[in-house]
């Protein structure tokens, strides 16, 4: 199939090429930078919507904590600013180029509010959704509109910004997001713990969690993973290493290190270029995808052999913290997996070797309580199998009816999510 690109310039244009393929009964593949676009099942249409041409900042009101950018705006422009006013996008969204073989720093921010991931700090912090404040964009019948607003309280009605967040594009090409900012921490610590096996490890990140301490970001890394990290300190322990993440101001930092390290016996505490590196790692994925170079925290032992992990399929396993280590021994002894931890537990990243039944095993293990997402696969995976978890009937049947009340003709993303939808 040959693929066209319209690449409009300003929402006025996305609304008259959405207008246009509804016209032609043609649908659109909506997309930014394309840094996401192999995560989801392939989209079959013979023309894409490029969005990265809606770039620029619209307004950035800092001591207001509020962003305003249009949806192309990549995140390698965005990030830099707000750490110059020492803020943040306390969410710590992913970029997982690297993950899919693109290079780093190519997302933009309506992709990342699109794909509604988050990093390490979700557990304390929330999730894109819960960070997004107003959105503008075109839905499937082309109509211009906005949502929300610049602080929580002018959200009345039906909380569309929200709903955005995670929709992958299916519902509306977005033009325009507002975002909450939040200051970043001045200082970062990370506890290591060596040589936990997962039970003990996540034993040990409930208790952290659960402590007065403030934590805010809890991930293990068995080995195998560890061996990969880019961190010395991490790759030198030869074992298992958990991470305990503790941020703010300097002097609360150092007490509330001290008063962990010795409830949980850490082996180690990583300095704050360490902590940002390991925590970089973690949050994109790193050990799956192409070998780290050095990085400014020192040399680690980087990839090993490269190819076995990159030829692997990606899964995003989410659990009840509790059940991560059954799940994982469960996952370990049905496939040919490599896995780690974050969220305390309640996240899995799993790397497994490519059999037509690994689907089904990954979600077997989960039984009731949790969901697992296909990140990285080939096309021909995507297209055979439930890349989303599965929904019930009833979600599906809503699902259906928001679709339908958005884009009616599915011209935005048809089948991204799921089939007919």
């Amino acid at each position: 199939m040959t693929v066209t690109t319209i690449k409009p310039d300003s929402a006025a244009q996305t609304a008259d090429a959405v207008r246009w393929a509804l016209s032609e009964g043609t649908p659109l593949d909506v997309a930014g930078s394309g840094s996401k676009r192999g995560l989801g099942r392939p989209i079959q249409a013979a023309h894409t919507l490029d969005l990265s041409g809606l770039s620029g900042v619209v307004a950035y009101e800092a001591e207001e904590l509020v962003l305003t950018a249009k949806a192309g705006t990549p995140m390698a422009e965005i990030l830099p600013m707000l750490a110059e006013r020492r803020q943040q996008l306390a969410f710590e969204p992913q970029d997982l180029g690297p993950l899919f073989g693109q290079p780093e720093g190519q997302g933009t921010l309506g992709g990342v509010v699109a794909s509604g991931l988050a990093g390490p700090r979700r557990i304390s912090a929330g999730s894109a959704r819960d960070h997004t404040l107003g959105i503008a964009g075109v839905n499937g019948r082309g109509d211009l509109y906005k949502g929300g607003g610049k602080v929580v309280k002018n959200v009345t009605g039906y909380d569309v910004p929200k709903l955005m967040a995670g929709s992958f594009g299916t519902l509306t090409a977005l033009t325009e997001l507002t975002v909450k900012v939040l200051p970043a921490p001045e200082d970062v610590r990370t506890l290591l713990l060596a040589g936990r096996e997962d039970r003990q490890a996540v034993a040990a990140l409930t208790a952290a969690l659960q402590s007065p301490y403030d934590v805010s970001g809890a991930a293990h890394l068995p080995a195998a993973v560890a061996a990969r990290s880019d961190v010395r300190a991490v790759a030198a322990v030869g074992g298992a290493v958990t991470l305990v993440r503790v941020e703010g101001f300097g002097p609360s930092v150092t007490a509330r290190v001290a008063a962990l390290t010795e409830e949980l016996g850490a082996d180690a505490v990583l300095d704050q270029d360490e902590s940002r590196a390991v925590w970089r790692e973690v949050r994109d994925v790193a050990y799956f995808g192409p070998a780290p170079s050095p990085a400014s925290a020192g040399e680690g032992r980087g990839g090993g052999d490269d190819s076995r992990h990159i030829s692997r399929h990606v899964w995003k396993i989410s659990v009840q913290p509790s059940e991560g280590p059954r799940v994982a021994e469960s996952i370990r002894w049905a496939l040919d997996a490599e896995l780690y931890f974050d969220w305390g537990g309640g996240l899995i990243w799993a790397a497994v070797a490519p059999t037509p039944d690994a689907a089904s095993a990954i979600r077997g293990s989960l039984g009731t309580a949790g969901h697992a997402t296909l990140v990285r696969a080939p096309e021909d995976v995507r297209t055979t199998t439930e890349v989303f978890h599965p929904l019930p009937d009833t979600v599906m049947a809503l699902s259906r009816r928001v679709k339908e009340s958005f884009d009616p003709c599915g011209i935005l993303n048809p089948g991204r999510m799921h089939a007919g939808v």
